[in-house]
């Protein structure tokens, strides 16, 4: 098949109808040094969205990587996160300006035209460089598959989890023998295990931070408790909305409760809190360095089967390959090489709480003694992932029209079972919307692996 014109206002509105030029600028620019400066044989643009600890842990893999194949030269640069990065990509892509190798989330992928705005990856190759299918969780390796091809080779996950502080749940008795949090296994556990920490934290402080007014956070923690209900999204051919409106409810109704009986000051600050003595919040794991950095006394799991179904919401950093025209040759396999060696030496990557998508890394003894990485690690066999759909994934259009209906939710200016009905009605538009990469449709878009 040919590859349809993608012309610049398709581009825009695809990556959120950013329409600044600015916008489009480096947030800040790699270390790598130019192949032709470098001596090089072969020269790796990579572009990835990696800042503060996560950029600086990324920097030292490729560190490591240039140290030991001074023959490929990499050149690095981190975009702004979010859209702005999206449409750069986007439009580099389709104006055959695309560098060799970049960073998606995995939930974009779907919506980034496969096979026309990304190319796909060689397995075969990749395995020459010892990353293989086998060493993968097997429904992470099968999110980044499209029409029988992988599109995206994960780096990690990323989940949101259940931080706690070990020194004011113990004064609760709520720590198990081996001094991680008693299991929760429904709701009214949950309230109640609230309800004790309450009663011996500091005054002034939430007992729990839940991101009640931001949507991202909320539509992420939504996304895990309607897993955990088992509820579905659409059916396999896409053409169907399958939402139970129902199981939403009681999923909205938990987090309403939250606020209800006072357990969360609406606005606080969570991290701050947290650091301060709050007893629980509920953050993504890249706040692991941020609280050990702060030398705290506490854990994370992940977010508690309060609905009897483990399921934590998740997502994965993955390395994609632009499409170039002229894709192949030294520059192509370089690309390869590159990827698969920072899959492969990802203990680093961990440092900053994501869960290495290598399984053989998770074995190691290294990763083992890694706290409080090593007790989360089991949320890579129960990810709550976004339905595999255009309009799904990271700052995509899916949390930005349904999370704000879940923040309205939970804070209280919209009832629990209005909100899961308007979902539904939300959901059913945008399943029969195009997306506007491509003109298609998530029916007619190739979307189911």
């Amino acid at each position: 098949m040919g590859r349809p014109d993608l012309n610049r206002r398709q581009l825009l509105a695809a990556a959120g109808g950013l329409a600044v030029a600015g916008s489009f600028g480096f947030a800040a620019l790699g270390t790598g040094a130019d192949a032709l400066a470098s001596g090089a044989d072969t020269r790796v643009r990579y572009w990835n969205l990696f800042s503060g600890g996560d950029g600086a842990n990324m920097i030292a893999m490729l560190d490591a990587f240039r140290k030991e194949h001074p023959d490929i030269a990499v050149k690095d640069s981190t975009l702004q996160w979010g859209n702005p990065f999206y449409t750069k990509l986007a439009m580099a892509a389709a104006g055959n300006r695309a560098p060799e190798l970049g960073v998606m989330h995995m939930g974009r992928v779907a919506g980034f035209s496969p096979g026309r705005l990304l190319d796909p990856w060689d397995v075969d190759l990749l395995a020459e460089y010892g990353v293989r299918e086998q060493d993968y969780n097997p429904a992470l390796w099968s999110r980044g598959v499209i029409d029988g091809k992988l599109y995206a080779l994960p780096l990690d996950i990323h989940v949101q989890l259940c931080f706690y502080r070990r020194d004011v749940l113990k004064k609760a008795d709520l720590l198990g023998e081996d001094g991680l949090m008693i299991p929760v296994t429904s709701t009214d556990e949950w309230f109640e295990v609230l309800k004790k920490a309450r009663k011996v934290q500091k005054k002034g402080l939430q007992t729990i931070g839940l991101w009640t007014n931001d949507q991202n956070f909320q539509w992420w923690f939504f996304v895990a408790f309607y897993t955990q209900l088992g509820g579905e999204w659409f059916n396999d051919a896409r053409t169907e909305v399958l939402f139970d409106a129902d199981k939403a409810t009681q999923v909205l109704e938990f987090f309403r409760q939250h606020v209800t009986d006072g357990y969360v000051i609406p606005g606080a600050p969570t991290g701050e809190q947290f650091i301060n003595g709050a007893p629980f919040t509920w953050e993504g794991n890249w706040s692991v360095p941020v609280f050990s950095g702060a030398e705290l006394d506490y854990g994370a799991t992940p977010l508690p089967p309060v609905f009897g179904k483990q399921a934590t919401h998740a997502e994965s950093h993955s390395f994609v390959l632009p499409h170039q025209a002229g894709r192949g040759g030294a520059t192509n396999q370089a690309a390869h090489e590159l990827a698969a060696y920072v899959v492969r030496h990802a203990l680093q990557w961990a440092a900053g709480g994501h869960i290495p998508a290598y399984r053989p890394t998770l074995s190691t003894a290294a990763y083992k003694k890694l706290t409080p990485q090593n007790e989360y690690v089991s949320a890579m066999n129960h990810q709550a992932t976004e339905p595999k759909v255009w309009f799904a994934g990271s700052t995509g259009v899916l949390a930005q029209d349904l999370g704000p209906m879940v923040v309205s939710s939970t804070m209280g200016s919209a009832k629990p079972a209005t909100v899961a009905q308007r979902m539904k009605k939300e959901l059913v538009k945008l399943l029969a919307s195009k997306n506007p990469m491509d003109g298609r449709t998530a029916a007619q878009g190739g979307a189911v692996a």
